[in-house]
């Protein structure tokens, strides 16, 4: 109920007034059954105009934090985030990879929308970077279509590190639903979650014609901060966080939707 409110009478049709969204493809998102919305990521809004232009009613998750919190600014911050179709999950004790696939799984099986930011984070420099293999996990298991969208430019609306976005028509492209039967009963197999994980991307890179970088973009943030903290500055050399990735982080199970401030 909030969320059909917010997004038809209160915060919608003033987005729509303001920010005027233009959308390539938008029919291609299937009106009816059960499908993953995979999208890059390069700002907060994203988050806000990707459930206002698509019809049906689109799940996020969020950390259970911005749902506990106390007085007034607890209480309307709960309200936007289960009014913008976000489910909390526990991201403490390392099962945030399983109650976010188990939270899809159940979106999907109930013919739903998920979704799902396959780089894990927003991207630190508008870059598109390697995207974890949960979103293979879950159509994979589901059966359920992709459907590539990217954000055009919500990162020169809202710069990282800005508050108060900027007044500026949100550019927001669809691609064709993409489906992976071929690979049916493959679930698990690590070498193929990476397979159909990277063609999605190759398709975000395509539609958006954004860079690609073959590094988890956490890592770069990490580094970053690590170099910050020492005193040694922020600039983070890809090719060298490329040489220290850890081989066994493509077994990761599922790149976690970042819904808010990420670090």
């Amino acid at each position: 109920m909030i969320y059909w409110v917010l997004k038809h009478i209160v915060l919608g049709p003033l987005l729509r007034l303001v920010y005027r969204p233009q959308v390539e493809g938008g029919d291609r998102v299937p009106a009816t059954g059960s499908a993953i919305i995979a999208s890059n990521h390069l700002a907060f809004l994203d988050s806000i105009f990707l459930p206002l232009i698509i019809k049906r009613k689109v799940t996020f998750i969020a950390k259970q934090e911005y749902f506990t919190g106390k007085g007034i600014k607890g209480f309307l911050m709960r309200m936007f985030f289960v009014g913008t179709g976000c489910i909390p999950i526990d991201r403490t004790g390392g099962r945030a990879a399983q109650a976010a696939l188990a939270t899809g799984l159940r979106v999907l099986h109930e013919g739903g929308l998920f979704g799902i930011y396959p780089e894990g984070t927003r991207s630190p420099d508008g870059r598109l970077y390697r995207g974890k293999t949960g979103v293979a996990r879950l159509t994979l298991e589901s059966g359920a279509p992709i459907v590539p969208v990217v954000m055009l430019n919500s990162d020169e609306i809202q710069p990282r590190g800005r508050l108060i976005p900027k007044i500026k028509r949100v550019r927001i492209r669809f691609g064709e639903p993409m489906t992976f039967d071929r690979y049916s009963g493959m679930t698990g197999d690590r070498f193929i979650e990476r397979a159909i994980t990277d063609e999605l991307m190759y398709e975000l890179m395509a539609l958006s014609g954004r860079e690609y970088v073959d590094i988890y973009a956490q890592k770069i943030k990490s580094a970053a901060n690590r170099g910050a903290a020492s005193g040694t500055g922020s600039s983070v050399s890809t090719s060298s966080a490329a040489g220290a990735a850890d081989p066994r982080e493509v077994q990761q199970p599922v790149g976690l939707v970042s819904v808010g401030k990420t670090a």
